[in-house]
């Protein structure tokens, strides 16, 4: 009977601990990586969930107040406690509305009895106030606060545009009947449509008169008149048609005609607003639809196009356009508020705000509070909306922003000017990330396994100590330093060499397999004082050679192919040539990820057991023979282990990508085009984005889409090499 090699000792007792010890410390270790992942996974969530929010609309104060005239107008300041409303005597009042009282702070007379009350953009607060001798009083109200004891103080003004305070906008034998305004870099614009038919425009600085201008043409009645901020277009409405006149010097030119009903038949425009930034009109009919139109550029020439309509109905009252954002709030008959959003589409229904249609409405300037006055009442509401700009459909479809020719995927941060907003689309990122990686695989993918089974298989033992660690070495080097010498050194030679390159790309594996054939016709005597495994000894003075005779040549090819240069070849062509291009990319990012393949892989075909190999020889299988049905089999998990380890680092890398590239985030598999990455995007933009906003935001969203893409990708490689060794283990 066997003795059993296992005691009580004391020794035995130590060992056993260690084990334990060991085990204990091992199993924690993954545990503790594990935990690491979900943690990163569970915060980049967290980090993303805002995004996806809904805007909100919660009451806080409401008040009644003492009033003889129901107001022309309201407004409110950025703190959502003072409110300023404008009588029809000419009166403005600044109230405090603070738990369920509204004091008179202070009272202006701006004006004499208002005829006619037209509000500017809610960006510049302005209000021009027509009264009945057709004087006209610009004036913008300021909520001012002092500090007394260290406690702010409304101190209210109001402040006139010109310095007699009114100017005088009336034509003899005919009144003023219609009038929008605009104030632009100190100059004011005022249009007027008269009962004769006529429409006038008038500039004006602070002092006197500077210019004006009369239409042409008359017209018999005018629905609207509305006009830019910055006074360069004129939109005069007549029922459903709309007249759009642009201005060239101190004169304005008729553009186009539109019907606003675009031909359907008993549809009647109600009114058109001009949304933040006055690129946009928000057109509403007698039926409660709301559609939205801007210019479109088409055969060099722009016209007002319809863009897109939204769900409405028949109980729509009014809409308000934000100040700065490009939505707007619709009020409805039974108290129903609806906030939209352009871009995105979105609609949000809220009830319980108001019980009825408010007499008037106004949003504070930083778009955080909402006012609003029916029955001699305010009502006050808190108002947030993280990011509305942001949805499944603005991240992944197609999307008509302003003054593009149609949809488009659009990643572009920071706007030129206010009036514009940022577009987050992910899918130009994604695009670069996969076109990238694509490339990036393309080239090395065949050189690193290749060379992998080429080492492993059919290289001398002496020659592949030398290579293989040479190799590994490689992946040593940092990326920076690779993408250094890509976008600074190698990115010119592609750009001056370029058809010697794509020459020799083309050229260099047939050249390969002819230097194989030469080898094997030359004779014995030759052959024979090189033993087998040192052939690449051989080999890679040739492809030096060949490849410095092209790039040499380069001139002359490219004359001969292209009769001159070949970038003035390719733009008649319609394709565009960047420096720093993909091509560069696939060169750089290959070469880093060259290593990581090849170590993999040739690990894996040379652990492929000995006994299979002389096995399958000694049945009469020539090395090719046994190379592919036996060694590469076996070792197949390995090398898709190797090529999922290169595409998740290809899929990651990020300073080849910042380096190589010229960032534009675009989307065309032009290989002489560059590209942006999501990796590229985070390590560019995190450092300049403001901590907590959408765009902060979307760049943690942009790195939980690389955390899942590596998850799918080491997933789907952990199974498919389940699975072939399964179906290989027998051998």
């Amino acid at each position: 009977m066997a003795r059993s090699g296992i005691s009580l000792r004391e020794k035995d007792r130590k060992r056993l601990l260690k084990d334990q010890v060991a085990k204990a410390m091992v199993t924690c270790g993954g545990l503790a990586v594990l935990a690491a992942l979900i943690l990163i996974f569970v915060y980049l969530v967290k980090m993303v969930i805002p995004l996806f929010s809904s805007t909100t609309i919660t009451p806080t104060v409401s008040s009644q107040i003492s009033s003889q005239h129901p107001p022309l107008a309201i407004g409110i300041n950025n703190s959502g406690q003072d409110v300023y409303l404008l009588s029809p005597t000419g009166s403005l009042s600044f109230f405090n509305v603070d738990e369920h009282q509204a004091g008179v702070v202070s009272s202006f007379n701006v004006s004499k009895p208002i005829r006619d009350l037209v509000k500017g953009t809610p960006r510049s607060g302005w209000l021009a106030l027509v009264d009945e001798d057709d004087q006209v009083t610009l004036i913008k109200p300021s909520f001012t606060h002092v500090y007394k004891q260290k406690l702010p103080e409304l101190q209210p003004e109001v402040n006139y545009f010109y310095a007699s305070k009114k100017v005088n906008f009336s034509k003899p034998n005919t009144r003023l009947e219609k009038l929008a305004f605009s104030v632009d870099k100190g100059i004011l614009t005022l249009v007027g449509y008269y009962l004769d038919g006529s429409i006038e425009v008038r500039w004006y600085t602070s002092d006197q008169e500077v210019g004006h201008f009369n239409f042409a043409s008359h017209y018999d009645h005018v629905s609207q008149i509305l006009v830019t901020p910055d006074s360069q277009t004129v939109y005069i409405r007549q029922g459903s048609m709309l007249t759009v006149a642009k201005r060239k010097g101190d004169q304005f030119v008729i553009r186009e005609n539109v019907d606003l009903s675009q031909g359907v038949q008993g549809v009647s425009v109600r009114n058109v607003q001009l949304l933040a930034g006055a690129y946009s009109l928000i057109v509403t009919d007698q039926n409660g639809q709301i559609s939205q139109w801007f210019d479109v550029l088409k055969n060099k020439q722009r016209s007002l196009t319809f863009i897109r309509s939204f769900k409405s109905s028949d109980k729509l009252s009014f809409i308000l356009p934000d100040a700065y954002r490009k939505g707007f709030y619709g009020f409805y008959q039974g108290g129903e508020i609806k906030s939209y959003y352009t871009t995105t589409k979105k609609v949000l229904p809220f009830k319980g705000i108001v019980s009825e249609p408010p007499e008037l409405a106004a949003m504070s300037k930083n778009e955080e509070y909402l006012v609003t006055f029916n029955h001699h009442r305010i009502a006050i509401a808190k108002v947030d909306s993280y990011a509305p700009e942001i949805s499944f459909s603005s991240l992944w479809d197609k999307v008509w922003y302003e003054s593009y020719p149609k949809p488009e995927y659009v990643w572009q941060t920071t706007s030129a000017s206010h009036d514009y907003e940022a577009k987050f689309s992910l899918m130009p990122l994604t695009f670069g990330t996969l076109k990238a990686a694509l490339f990036a695989m393309l080239f090395s993918l065949p050189i690193a396994v290749c060379g992998a089974i080429y080492t492993a298989y059919f290289m001398s033992a002496p020659m592949r100590r030398i290579v293989k660690p040479s190799i590994e070495l490689m992946e040593a080097l940092p990326t920076v330093i690779i993408g250094f010498l890509a976008g600074l050194w190698f990115a010119p030679i592609v750009e001056s060499h370029l058809v010697a390159i794509v020459v020799t790309m083309l050229l260099l594996p047939p050249f390969i397999v002819l230097v194989g054939f030469g080898w094997r016709w030359l004779p014995n005597a030759i052959t024979h004082r090189f033993p087998n495994g040192w052939h690449p000894l051989i080999l890679m003075p040739l492809i030096a050679l060949f490849t410095y005779l092209l790039l040499d040549h380069s001139g002359m090819i490219e004359s001969w192919l292209f009769h001159g240069d070949i970038r003035v070849y390719l733009a008649n062509h319609g394709i565009d040539f960047d420096q720093r291009n993909a091509l560069v990319v696939g060169f750089a990012m290959g070469f880093a990820v060259i290593p990581t393949i090849f170590t993999i892989a040739e690990d894996a075909v040379f652990s492929v057991p000995k006994h299979l190999s002389d096995g399958s020889l000694a049945l009469g299988a020539t090395p090719w023979q046994t190379l592919v049905h036996v060694v590469l089999q076996t070792a197949s998990p390995g090398i898709f282990s190797a090529i999922m380890m290169g595409l998740g680092r290809a899929v990651g890398e990020t300073m080849i990508v910042i380096m190589a590239t010229g960032n534009t985030p675009i989307m065309d598999w032009n290989i002489l085009e560059g590209m942006r990455t999501l990796s590229a995007t985070i390590a560019i933009e995190m450092p300049e984005s403001e901590v907590g906003s959408p765009h902060y935001r979307l760049l943690f969203l942009a790195a939980l889409i690389l955390l899942m893409f590596t998850f799918a990708v080491n997933s789907l490689a952990e199974w498919v090499r389940q699975r072939l060794r399964e179906k290989y283990r027998a051998m």
